[in-house]
């Protein structure tokens, strides 16, 4: 039978936050899943399609909320979708360890639609914390469906496509008048059984150590350091592998292309190609190494744990601890930052949050930081990458700080965060998502900025512009540390900062082509730098306008050119600023 003859189901699925369901949406549509955003929305949305047997069922995961009522943009979505009858059937996900709290949600899709089947998720984790649910019981009370499932582990997954295939009768009644909250726990408390686990007190444990005061803060930069030192450490050794099959590439393209005239074939292998090829082959292995360190303290459930942490700290800098949240995820890329920014409620908060992003390293960054602390502190390059995403942090926390004492001024908000316990990491899950989703997603879109960039770089070296414009900028440059080589290349990788050090190669060798000027023949060119240049480089990477990727995401969140401009200006300022102090000490410490 032809796929166009089989059966379609659309299947909604609803639930909180960290109730498993996105895992089971993975579950049900392994790799085949699209995420984008909501039409005239700037919430995300995954889909994913399976077929099974005679049935194609196609899954919208809807935006974790705890409820409907359209106060934020996401329970608004969730509602309007669901009442839409879009959906086939609306599957209800509720955390098996926390029922009360999930069924509530639960009830309000009841009072939305007829067509409910409820999924008790992360019973594998409910039966280690001593839960047991009845699910023929709750099915009873509600009407409706009941399954119960552990995503992880594939269980349960058959029971649901069978139900959603050839589901039952059901007789839900749709009163709105029902007190949501009161039945949810009159609900639990009849369909769970409680018993106590040693693995429970073994947890709560853990769980004050980590949030502790005493030793939270000393785990929370130990991992840290941990992270950047596997990322720094075990990137060198991929990067040069990297580099080789590059070039074996260009050799090749060398032969297939003979024929093109020597213009286009220098545009399009010594520009597109070795500019692409140098990006990726700096870029790809420590991203793949931090995203995948990265994804699995998020799996572990301890980022949230992070932000409880900072909050004391970022509250006092007229921030909260979501902005901890955002921080972490510009480590990776800041226009996700930005972009998560929409976790915060407060508006004033929320811009803090956006305006001081950039000034968090981002995966484009770190290549660069990684070279020159190389360069300038050796075997302590690993530490010194650490301290300087430190200085990022508090660079981000002191402006936010500042702006909230003046321009942002208002009345603080309350900080509202469900901390979900500690899971198990789910490697093969971890592996998907940070390889798949965020590393070749984050590479693809940098290499669409360094193709053409490396063409303009191209024309630019060959026609012998790149060092009289790095001429004409030498007194701004020196000025505050730097060089007009330096900052030249600075104002070309706005279209992405992984293009830094390719220009400031290309520049300095003179070169009309990155293919030559690999990984060890950089760290030589780039010695010719002073200890003061380099820093203020590393400072000034670490402080200077975001990429235009992230530029455009802002002014996407803000609607405003003004606070597109202050996000610009804002990090450039304090770079300006450090840097100028740094030109000064090394002049007053050298004279």
């Amino acid at each position: 039978m032809a796929v166009e003859e089989k059966r379609r189901i659309c299947v909604a699925l609803a639930g909180n936050p960290n109730v498993g369901k996105s895992t089971l949406f993975n579950a049900l549509t392994g790799l085949h899943q699209h995420t984008g955003n909501w039409p005239g929305k700037t919430v995300e949305v995954a889909t994913g399609s399976l077929v099974n047997k005679d049935t194609v069922f196609e899954f919208v995961d809807l935006p974790g909320t705890y409820g409907l009522s359209g106060g934020s943009e996401e329970e608004q979505i969730a509602a309007e979708f669901i009442a839409s009858e879009k959906a086939d059937w609306t599957v209800a996900v509720c955390d098996g360890s926390a029922l009360e709290r999930s069924l509530i949600l639960a009830l309000q899709v009841m009072q939305h639609t007829k067509k409910v089947v409820i999924c008790i998720s992360l019973m594998d984790e409910a039966k280690r914390m001593g839960i047991e649910v009845d699910g023929e019981n709750l099915s009873r009370r509600l009407g409706v469906p009941v399954v119960l499932t552990s995503a992880g582990k594939k269980e349960g997954i058959n029971h649901l496509l069978r139900i959603l295939q050839n589901p039952p009768e059901v007789t839900v009644c749709q009163d709105e008048g029902i007190d949501v909250i009161c039945m949810a726990q009159e609900l639990a408390d009849e369909c769970t059984c409680k018993y106590e686990q040693k693995s429970i007190y073994r947890r709560r444990k853990i769980d004050r150590i980590l949030v502790s005061k005493t030793w939270g803060v000393g785990i929370l930069l130990g991992l840290l350091f941990t992270l950047i030192w596997l990322t720094v450490s075990g990137a060198n050794y991929p990067s040069r592998l990297l580099e080789l099959a590059l070039n074996y590439g260009y050799d090749g393209l060398q032969r297939l292309l003979y024929w093109l005239p020597e213009f286009f074939r220098g545009l399009l292998l010594d520009g597109a190609y070795a500019t692409s090829a140098r990006v990726l082959s700096v870029m790809l292995p420590p991203m793949a190494i931090f995203f995948f360190l990265f994804s699995l303290l998020e799996d572990v459930g301890y980022l949230p744990r992070m932000a409880f942490l900072l909050d004391g700290g970022m509250r006092r800098c007229g921030g909260c601890g979501k902005q901890a949240l955002t921080m972490c995820m510009g480590l990776g890329c800041n226009a996700v930052g930005v972009t998560g920014c929409r976790i915060i409620q407060s508006p004033r908060e929320r811009l803090l949050a956006i305006l001081t992003n950039a000034m968090i390293p981002c995966n484009g960054r770190f290549p660069t930081l990684i070279l020159l602390s190389s360069l300038v502190f050796g075997k302590w390059a690993p530490i010194a990458v650490g301290g300087l995403v430190i200085l990022g942090v508090l660079g981000a926390m002191l402006t936010s700080g500042v702006l909230s004492k003046t321009a942002l001024r208002h009345a603080d908000s309350h900080f509202l965060m469900e901390i979900p316990p500690l899971r198990r990491p789910q490697i093969k899950k971890i592996l998907v998502r940070s390889f798949l989703d965020r590393t070749l997603r984050i590479s693809g879109r940098a290499l669409k900025v360094a193709a053409p960039a490396g063409m303009l770089l191209w024309l630019l070296a060959n026609a012998g512009w790149l060092q009289r414009i790095a001429a004409f900028l030498e007194p701004v440059g020196s000025f505050i540390g730097m060089n007009g080589i330096v900052l030249l290349a600075f104002i070309l990788s706005l279209p992405a900062n992984e293009l830094l050090i390719p220009v400031i190669l290309m520049t300095l060798t003179g070169a009309g082509s990155l293919q030559n000027t690999g990984l060890d023949s950089g760290y030589t060119a780039l010695r010719q730098f002073s200890p003061e240049v380099l820093l203020c480089t590393m400072v000034f990477t670490l402080f200077h306008w975001p990429c235009a990727t992230t530029i455009f995401t802002i002014y996407k969140e803000t609607g405003s050119h003004k606070k597109t401009a202050a996000a610009v200006f804002l990090p450039t300022a304090v770079g300006v600023v450090i840097c100028g102090l740094l030109h000064f000490l090394f002049r007053y410490l050298g004279g």
